[in-house]
């Protein structure tokens, strides 16, 4: 079954403007995004989608085109694996291209289990139909009280699991901050606390230790990444388990040098870095040292259908990343990711990637194709 014609849907839609406390400001507004389709000479269509609610999907779309334009048609759907070991020969000069091949993966994937009348978690080998969600927003607060405030709402919505972005907020604020929320939503709620590797290791020791003291889940991309020696320090001092890393420059090989030196404790992955490929591979290397790999938002509907089909086939994963508000990252799909009347996602059931694209939306939105 091979690529018989690749084009992309350039799409233009409005999402909710949101102010966020760190660098960036706020994210939101006007977004173009991209709808991947990879039609076969069987006439089965594979999709992904390009962008996300940060912005830059053009930007995204013109360097995808750049990196695999001419290469898609005849290509053949099952060479995946091939595909994966050529990464390195096509991108040269040792740049990564992985985040760009990704989205050729998972529409891949998507096409293979059209084709076969099954579900990728399926293929993959399923694991489960159920896993839980923590929610999560930008750093959109910058007192203690507004974290209250939101970790009350979404104990009022039912959420059993919580993860904080502090953005910017000073390190004392963020201690009385993370006290706060666990007296606000009680023993039960797990909580997690993600400064974005915005943390030096004094700072990261100080706000581990209150962690300790409020039973957090896990302590998220403290320091940067490659700061070996702060997060072996981190490793060894603080009880709560570091989860690395969701850096664009963490992936499949650096997640596999990390591992054999046996910290952190937890490891972060994605289909937006590594593709599903990619991201089953990491899952099973991370559950032969008996690791746990968390998986990161993919940023849009389909990337995170991927991941998603990934979760349902590997049992060392506790949490879909469900990120809030949804609108700002959910579009052109029939029916969206949502939780269940029980707090829960349950595993696609559709072939494929197990979600269907709202022609109706795209077409209402679609300002260009671009064939490749």
């Amino acid at each position: 079954m091979k690529i018989a014609e690749a084009k992309i849907d350039v799409i233009e839609f409005e999402v909710p403007r949101l102010s966020i406390n760190d660098a960036r400001g706020g994210m939101g507004g006007k977004l173009t995004a991209g709808v991947l389709r990879l039609v076969t000479d069987t006439d089965v269509e594979g999709n992904a989608h390009i962008g996300d609610r940060g912005g830059g999907g053009a930007s995204t779309i013109n360097s995808f085109r750049s990196a695999f334009g001419d290469r898609l048609v005849g290509m053949n759907v099952a060479d995946r694996e091939w595909l994966w070991h050529q990464l390195p020969r096509f991108a040269g000069h040792g740049a990564s291209i992985h985040a760009l091949w990704s989205h050729i993966d998972v529409a891949m994937w998507d096409a293979a289990g059209k084709a076969a009348g099954m579900p990728v978690h399926e293929m993959l080998g399923t694991a489960r139909r159920t896993i839980d969600v923590y929610a999560t927003y930008p750093p959109r607060n910058s007192t203690v009280n507004g974290y209250v405030a939101e970790a009350a709402q979404l104990v009022e919505q039912g959420f059993g699991a919580y993860k904080i972005h502090p953005g910017a907020m000073a390190t004392d604020e963020v201690i009385e901050m993370v006290g706060a929320v666990r007296r606000e939503v009680g023993d039960e709620m797990r909580l997690m606390l993600d400064p974005n590797n915005g943390y030096d290791l004094r700072t990261a020791l100080k706000i581990g230790r209150a962690l300790d003291e409020n039973d957090f889940y896990w302590f998220e991309d403290p320091v940067p990444w490659d700061d070996f020696r702060a997060i072996r320090t981190l490793s060894e001092t603080i009880e709560t388990p570091l989860n690395m890393s969701d850096s664009a420059q963490f992936l499949f090989h650096d997640a596999a040098r990390v591992l054999e030196q046996d910290w952190p404790r937890t490891i972060r992955g994605t289909v937006r870095k590594i593709g599903i490929t990619g991201l089953k591979k990491q899952c099973g290397m991370a559950e032969g040292f008996n690791v746990n790999c968390e998986v990161g938002t993919a940023g849009n509907s389909l990337m995170n259908a991927g991941n998603l089909n990934v979760i349902m086939s590997v049992l060392n994963c506790d949490f879909y990343e469900y990120w809030m508000p949804l609108e700002a990252q959910q579009f052109g799909l029939e029916h969206e990711i949502l939780i269940n009347a029980d707090g829960v996602l349950t595993a696609p059931e559709l072939p494929g990637l197990g979600f269907e694209l709202d022609e109706d939306f795209i077409a209402s939105h679609r300002v260009s194709t671009i064939t490749l």
